[in-house]
C-alpha cells in the first residue's frame, strides 16, 4: 500500500511538475510579448513626446506669428491708407503739372501767333520788293531793317522824303497795334564821324538818327510816343565786317524792333516754371 501511495505520489508530483513548466513557458512567452509591446509602446511614446515638443514649439511660433500678423495687419491698414493718400496726392500733383504745362504751351502758342500776325501785317504793309528793307523774326521778336540810303543822306540825321513814305507804312502797323512797343535802333559803319557842334562821334550819329525817326513817327504819322524807344548802337553791332564799301553800306542801317506786349505770357511761364522746381 505504501508502495502504491508512494507511486501515486511520484506520479502526481511529476504531473504537477509538468503543468508548472508549461504554464511557465506560456507565461514567459506572454511576458516576452508584453515586454516587446512595452518596448514598442515606449518607443512610440518617446516619439510622440518628441513630436509633441515639436508641435508645441510650432504652436508657440504660430501663436507669435499670428500675433505679429494681427499687429502687422493694423500697421498694413495704416500704411495702406497712407499709401492711398500719397498716391492720390501724387495724381493731383501730376494733374496740376499737366495743367501748368498746358498753360505754358498755350502761352507760347499765343506768343507765336501774335508774332506771326505782326510779321504778316508788316510784310503786307511794307512789301518785300525792296531789297533794302528786310523783315525777319529772331527769338520771337520782329525786326525791320531799313538801309541807310533809304532814310538819310551820308553823314546826316535828317530823314529823307523817301524814308517818310516807308515809315508811314510801318506807322500804319504800329498804330493798329496799340499794345506793341517799337525800339528804333540806329547803326553806323566804322568810319569815324567828323565832329560838329552837335555830334561828336558815331554814337551821337546813331542816336541822332534814331531820335529823328521817332520824331517823324510821332509828329508826322501820329504814333503814340509811349510805344517808341530811341536807341543808338554806333558801329558795334555790324552785320558784316567793315572791310569794303559794300559791307559798310550794309552796316549803316536803322532797325525797328517790334515788341508785342506779351509780358503777361512770359510772367505766367516764369511763375509756372518756378512752381515746378
Amino acid at each position: 500500500m505504501k508502495k502504491v501511495i508512494l507511486a501515486l505520489s511520484i506520479v502526481a508530483l511529476v504531473a504537477t511538475s509538468c503543468v508548472s513548466k508549461k504554464k511557465y513557458a506560456d507565461l514567459e512567452a506572454k511576458n516576452k510579448e508584453t515586454q516587446d509591446l512595452l518596448n514598442t509602446a515606449t518607443v512610440k511614446l518617446n516619439s510622440c513626446l518628441t513630436e509633441k515638443e515639436a508641435i508645441a514649439s510650432q504652436i508657440d511660433f504660430l501663436k507669435k506669428n499670428n500675433s505679429d500678423l494681427i499687429n502687422n495687419m493694423g500697421s498694413m491698414t495704416t500704411l495702406s491708407t497712407k499709401g492711398a493718400q500719397n498716391i492720390e496726392k501724387a495724381l493731383e500733383s501730376i494733374k496740376e503739372k499737366d495743367l501748368k504745362i498746358s498753360r505754358m504751351q498755350d502761352a507760347l502758342t499765343k506768343k507765336d501767333s501774335v508774332t506771326l500776325a505782326v510779321v504778316t501785317s508788316l510784310k503786307s504793309a511794307v512789301g518785300m520788293s525792296d531789297p533794302d528793307i528786310e523783315i525777319n523774326v529772331e527769338k520771337g521778336v520782329v525786326f525791320i531793317s531799313i538801309a541807310d540810303k533809304l532814310l538819310f543822306k551820308s553823314g546826316s540825321a535828317v530823314v529823307s522824303d523817301r524814308a517818310k513814305e516807308i515809315l508811314a507804312k510801318v506807322a500804319k502797323v504800329i498804330n493798329s497795334k496799340p499794345d506793341f512797343e517799337c525800339m528804333v535802333e540806329g547803326h553806323t559803319d566804322n568810319v569815324p564821324y567828323i565832329k560838329t557842334a552837335t555830334m561828336v562821334d558815331n554814337w551821337d550819329l546813331s542816336v541822332k538818327r534814331s531820335t529823328s525817326i521817332v520824331r517823324v513817327l510821332t509828329n508826322d504819322l501820329n504814333v503814340n510816343p509811349a510805344q517808341l524807344i530811341a536807341a543808338g548802337r554806333s558801329e558795334f553791332v555790324p552785320l558784316v565786317e567793315n572791310n569794303s564799301v559794300e559791307n559798310r553800306a550794309k552796316n549803316r542801317r536803322t532797325r525797328i524792333i517790334v515788341l508785342p506786349k506779351i509780358d503777361q505770357f512770359y510772367d505766367m511761364i516764369e511763375k509756372e516754371m518756378k512752381r515746378q522746381k
